[in-house]
């Protein structure tokens, strides 16, 4: 018997179904003539907890810190004995065993740590789907590959599983305790990932609330030229009072030139005219396409994963979403026009959209060398029949078309004007664009960007017609939302000071994966540590106290993104994970000894932020959360589809 291990049953079902005959259903899974397909349901196993180790680590105490396993253990989650019962009867049966995680990191640890804790030790194929409709399930099963190579995957996410126990244990453990001696009842969770998020969070709160605003100063003119109208601005000259972004900080001087201005005559002396082409935006990574939805319909992170999520398995209506790629591979340019004719079919929007694409067109979008375990994510070609999709799915269905049939779109072709004046010897500049070709652009309802000028000559004279000043002030900047928290995430580097460790991050650019942000999110909301004030995320109190208390190294960006990188060499076979493993044990005795109850104390005593909700504001040890803390597995909370979100 051939036995297949799917991720999930809606993998395990669309398996199934691609194989020669009609599947028959037994005890926990399906089989097909010579094959049986089972499956995971998420993790059956987990770390085992500190007590697994030593039963007198069952209590929490300073004095044991740091809790350091020398051989490490799984154990089976609660309610996943069953199923793991059914896969290793199964394997008993088996001649050859086929490896079906999903096509990523902790896709090929889920399933492999299975087969290795049932102690397989015969043949393991890997069998990679990314769309579960049945010609492409069929294709991937003519593709199957020799599960060696993908043994640097399983180590580097076997190494972050490990890593993350250390961490989210230790620290969550050592701030618990102190925040006790501080007062506090209730469990503090410190994770490698979502505490660096939430110090994002304190941070901008912090820089709003201690903003001070500063006027400044604006003088334009409505300038008369031979063939039209248009307004201008002017341009301070050195010796006025201007702050380091060149913006007017008195208003006398323009109060007095605008005066003058009306009726004055000038010439316009410098013109430049730049054609530029801009090519249609890449379809979506999942991070990219929850910073698109959160922008345009308000949608949560974790609302645009599940709905991806109900798209690639109910509907069978995307690829793979759990993706960072924003390529697709050649192979699918050739196939493309029937997958989207046949995606568009039942939807009126789409088939407008449709109805211009020119399919000779190969945009850079079809780059194998950009495809790495997953491509972007595209529709599969079944017809999206939206009586039986949610408004939510439609939306973010047409999303996902649009970016892919935006590549058979022309570029955006404009032309930018810039002139510049001279009048009463001061320097007025106006800057205008004109649309050229507007491609893709109809595709998309971005903002509009500058009107066109009129046509204009350099040499020409001008006239004011009317001039004036504006008080403006600087602002401040705007507190974080699911949007701009997750684009804060993808491009950590730009929160980084260190410019050595800024260079490196800009190739190794992620805090958490494509899989984990939403939940990050959901988790520091659920813990008490973020509160939604509309669309805005805010930390709390005790989001704030936290942060204060822990060394800054703990919350800033550095550290996680710099794990990512390493066990990014890991997975590319460029490193060991025992180095990395041992840096990180090294680094937490560090941490841990700046765990102060007197720090902690004085935090909570003065922490500023928005209280939380009555739920998420309980504390923790009265909630059902807090059990994961007290069976050892620290920061990490679990997803109930694959475990996998790291804190």
């Amino acid at each position: 018997m051939r036995l297949i291990i799917a991720e999930k049953p809606s993998l395990a079902r669309a398996i199934a179904d691609a194989l020669p005959g009609s599947p028959r259903r037994e005890d926990g899974a399906l089989a097909a003539g010579d094959t049986t397909v089972t499956w995971c349901l998420g993790h059956l196993l987990e770390q085992a907890p500190p007590d697994a180790y030593d039963p007198a680590l069952k209590q929490w105490r300073l004095d044991t810190l740091p809790i350091l396993p020398d051989r490490w253990r799984l154990t089976p989650r609660p309610k996943a004995r069953g199923q793991l019962a059914v896969i290793r009867r199964l394997l008993k049966g088996a001649r050859e065993v086929v490896h079906a995680g999903d096509p990523d990191r902790e896709g090929q640890l889920l399933v492999q740590e299975v087969i290795d804790y049932l102690g397989w030790k015969g043949p393991v194929s890997r069998l990679l789907v990314s769309d579960l409709n049945r010609p492409a399930v069929q294709r991937a099963l003519g593709r199957l590959e020799d599960n060696a190579r993908y043994q640097p995957l399983y180590r580097a996410a076997e190494s972050r599983a490990r890593a993350d126990w250390l961490y989210g244990i230790n620290l969550s453990r050592a701030w618990t305790l102190t925040g006790r001696q501080a007062g506090h009842d209730g469990v503090l969770s410190v994770g490698r990932v979502q505490t660096p998020v939430l110090g994002l969070v304190v941070r901008r709160d912090a820089e709003i609330r201690d903003f001070v605003p500063k006027p400044f100063y604006v003088l334009w003119v409505d300038l008369a030229v031979t063939r039209g109208e248009l307004r201008a601005w002017w341009v301070p000259g050195e010796g006025r009072p201007l702050d380091d972004q060149g913006r007017l900080l008195a208003r006398e001087p323009a109060a007095e030139l605008a005066e003058r201005l009306p009726g004055a005559e000038g010439r316009l002396t410098r013109l430049t005219r730049q054609d530029k082409r801009q090519a249609a935006p890449l379809p979506y990574s999942l991070s990219a396409l929850q910073v698109d939805a959160a922008r345009r319909y308000g949608l949560s992170a974790k609302a645009v994963l599940d709905t991806c999520q109900a798209l690639y398995e109910r509907h069978r209506l995307i690829t793979y979403p759990r993706s960072d790629c924003r390529y697709l591979p050649e192979e699918h340019f050739a196939g493309a026009r029937g997958t989207l004719e046949g995606a568009c079919r039942d939807d009126a929007t789409l088939r407008e959209w449709l109805a211009g694409a020119d399919f000779s067109r190969r945009s850079k979008a079809w780059n194998d060398k950009r495809v790495g375990a997953h491509h972007a994510l595209a529709p599969t070609g079944r017809p999206a029949d939206t009586a039986r999709l949610s408004a939510t799915e439609a939306k973010v269905f047409r999303l996902i078309a649009r970016n892919v049939l935006a590549q058979f779109y022309p570029a955006l072709a404009t032309r930018e004007v810039k002139a510049e004046f001279v009048i009463l010897e001061e320097i007025f500049r106006a800057r205008g664009q004109e649309i050229l070709d507007p491609g893709w652009k109809p595709l998309f309802t971005t903002r509009d960007e500058a009107p066109p000028l009129p046509p204009l000559s350099e040499g020409e004279a001008c006239r004011v017609r009317e001039a004036g000043v504006e008080d403006r002030e600087t602002r401040p900047p705007e507190p974080f939302t699911d949007a701009s928290l997750i684009k804060a995430m993808m491009n950590i580097a730009r929160y980084v000071d260190d410019a050595a460790v800024k260079r490196t991050l800009r190739e190794h650019d992620g805090l958490g994966t494509e899989a984990t942000r939403a939940g990050i999110l959901e988790t520091l909301v659920e813990r008490g540590y973020l509160v939604r004030r509309q669309k805005a995320l805010r930390a709390t109190r005790l989001g704030n106290a936290l942060i204060a208390s822990l060394p800054e190294a703990a919350s800033r960006p550095e550290r996680t993104a710099l794990w990512e990188q390493r066990l990014s060499a890991i997975a590319e076979r460029e490193a060991d994970p025992a180095p990395f493993l041992a840096a990180l044990v090294e680094d937490l005795r560090g941490l841990l000894g700046a765990a102060d109850a007197g720090r902690l104390r004085q935090a909570l005593a003065s922490a500023q932020g928005e209280e939380a909700a009555p739920r998420a504001a309980e504390s923790p040890r009265r909630r059902r959360g807090a059990a994961s803390h007290r069976s050892g597995k620290g920061s990490v909370r679990r997803s109930p589809r694959r475990g996998k979100e790291s804190p």
